[in-house]
């Protein structure tokens, strides 16, 4: 069977792979073309876009791009057409997959979309066309298939992948970890300010205003794998900051607590069980632009899913110094508030339904591909 795959951000990478994975068990012979990233190319098959070539964030960068963005519509376009994939796997980024889902729905590819946009939240409208051009929707929140049905969309859901992702790691003790990476005993506070580098610079340049307000730590940043560690020493400066890249888990495993820029990112940290601040700053016109038609109380997936306020929000003006101290003593050193979030992140995992999300996906697309075949 022939597989196109459409992942437009690094946590579409990730899943991306893990399907990947878990659809080679059931077909051996499954020839993957992608949009993607280097996790996805550690499994197999053609990657043709990197997504760090197709990430732009924001209403106001979008529109600066946009240039691009067709450019890139006109060249997926044609390269289904020669690949003549069996199924076409759309992966979250929704301005862009949907335009493609309705090319391919057009062609009679079969058309299936694992992990939902989140149309729920904005641009609910978007649901009549998913219905008309995706043969099935695979959803990994367990209120997307509600939210589906009530549309009348073909649904399942499967649970979340991250369960798995986590479950497969081979986690390094503290001693390995403080080892290999030649660092101090001190207890570990973990920054992770995102992906991109429109986003990284406006966190990290905030985060890093807290590291001398905290001698007794030792400030650990994320970084991915994506962004040169010039850009990153560029903003540390003369700090006294570690940078890590490519191991974020096993810096979380071994923190104290992490603030987090919205995301994948923040249900990460919970399901790993590490107390977090969650943060986001963006571009200012975009944010007005997004509060107005956004309609959700929450921009965290922890808080979304468990319908309350498991973690603070620091959301642009309340993303400060002072607000940023305050919350990251809390979650430390506040015994009462870092306890009630790790129990809230325990109702989380259950909440996600049990381990296998990807290999149920799998499933369900194998069989729409032998479907194909008649």
């Amino acid at each position: 069977m022939k597989y196109y795959i459409i992942a437009g951000e690094a946590s579409g990478d990730l899943h991306g792979s893990n399907l990947m994975k878990e659809m080679l068990k059931i077909d051996p012979k499954a020839d993957f073309r992608y949009w993607g990233g280097d996790k996805m190319k550690d499994v197999g098959g053609t990657l043709i876009k990197h997504y760090r070539d197709l990430a732009f964030m924001g209403f106001a960068e979008v529109i600066m791009n946009l240039g691009t963005i067709i450019s890139n519509l006109k060249f997926c376009k044609k390269d289904i057409l020669e690949f003549k994939p069996d199924v076409l796997i759309l992966i979250d980024y929704p301005g862009f997959n949907l335009r493609i889902a309705e090319f391919a729905h057009n062609l009679g590819i079969k058309v299936v979309y694992y992990i939902s946009p989140q149309i729920w939240a904005w641009k609910k409208n978007r649901v009549h066309k998913i219905k008309k051009v995706v043969d099935k929707m695979i959803v990994i929140l367990p209120f997307e298939k509600d939210f589906y049905a009530n549309y009348d969309v073909v649904v399942e859901f499967v649970g979340h992948p991250l369960l798995d992702s986590l479950a497969n790691e081979g986690n390094k003790t503290k001693e390995t970890f403080i080892k290999e990476n030649n660092l101090s005993n001190k207890p570990i506070i973990a920054l992770l300010p995102g992906s991109r580098k429109q986003e990284v610079t406006k966190m990290l340049n905030t985060m890093l205003q807290l590291v001398d307000e905290y001698p007794d730590y030792q400030f650990i940043i994320a970084g991915v794998s994506t962004l040169d560690n010039s850009f990153y020493q560029k903003l540390i400066e003369s700090r006294n900051v570690t940078l890590l890249t490519g191991q974020t888990h096993d810096i979380l495993h071994n923190a104290e607590a992490a603030l987090v820029t919205s995301g994948t990112a923040t249900l990460e940290t919970a399901l790993i069980g590490i107390p977090e601040v969650v943060c986001y700053s963006g571009n200012r016109i975009s944010f007005e632009i997004a509060k107005r038609i956004i309609k959700v109380k929450y921009i965290s997936l922890v808080n979304l899913i468990m319908d309350k306020e498991v973690v603070t929000e620091l959301i642009q003006t309340d993303f400060n110094k002072k607000s940023l101290k305050a919350e990251l003593d809390s979650i430390l050193f506040n015994k009462e508030s870092r306890q009630q979030m790790l129990t809230n992140f325990n109702d989380l995992r259950i909440k996600l339904g049990n381990s296998g999300a990807s290999k149920r996906a799998a499933e369900i697309i194998g069989s729409m591909g032998e479907g194909v075949n008649g």
